[in-house]
């Protein structure tokens, strides 16, 4: 019997391989590096961006918990995937596989929580560049479907596990303000801040 999850997979990766183009651009997308590193290439720039100083501060504190939910939604999906596996749906269903074949569970996505956990980081401290980052995130997650290594409901976890150990981790960085306060303090006196 196919699931809801299996009929939302076959119908988005049924798409796959009918316009050349859109098979090429979201092969792009879907790939584990370009959106995870054009994320932290955004961090980089916020890290040194500040038109004064507060947007700076802002900035580098959004930096510093974006950082910190990209490492604990690492750990949340390898904590996940140590007591839970799931095949991918190459192995199960007839796939359009547009992509390598991955040996790791598909549930939930690793490359889709580490990209919502940093873009609602940086969404909580910038709304307009949290909201690019979330458009890149929503294709990214498309995208994996499309090209045949993740149900749906796997980016969907992803998604919301990034979110939510974003949520926590910026929660966290604004209880510790006084003392982040006083480790930016000795970083800008060398400089790396």
């Amino acid at each position: 019997m196919i699931t809801i999850d299996e009929n939302i997979f076959l119908w988005i990766n049924g798409l796959a391989g009918n316009v050349a183009f859109f098979d090429w651009l979201l092969k792009g997308i879907a790939n584990d590096y370009l959106v995870i590193v054009g994320s932290c290439l955004v961090l980089l720039v916020l890290w040194i961006w500040g038109i004064d100083t507060r947007q700076r501060d802002r900035n580098q504190k959004a930096v510093i918990s974006a950082s910190l939910s990209l490492g604990l939604s690492q750990g949340f999906v390898s904590t996940l995937n140590a007591f839970y596996f799931r095949p991918r749906p190459f192995t199960e269903l007839p796939t359009n596989l547009l992509f390598y074949q991955p040996t790791d569970s598909s549930f939930p996505s690793n490359s889709v929580a580490i990209v919502f956990a940093i873009t609602f980081a940086i969404f909580l401290a910038n709304r307009r560049i949290g909201g690019f980052l979330f458009i890149l995130a929503f294709l990214h997650a498309f995208s994996r479907v499309y090209v045949g290594v993740h149900y749906p409901f796997d980016v969907l976890a992803g998604a919301a596990g990034g979110i939510l150990i974003a949520f926590i981790a910026t929660k966290t960085i604004n209880v510790l303000e006084k003392w982040l306060d006083l480790v930016m303090v000795l970083a800008r006196k060398l400089y790396i801040a």
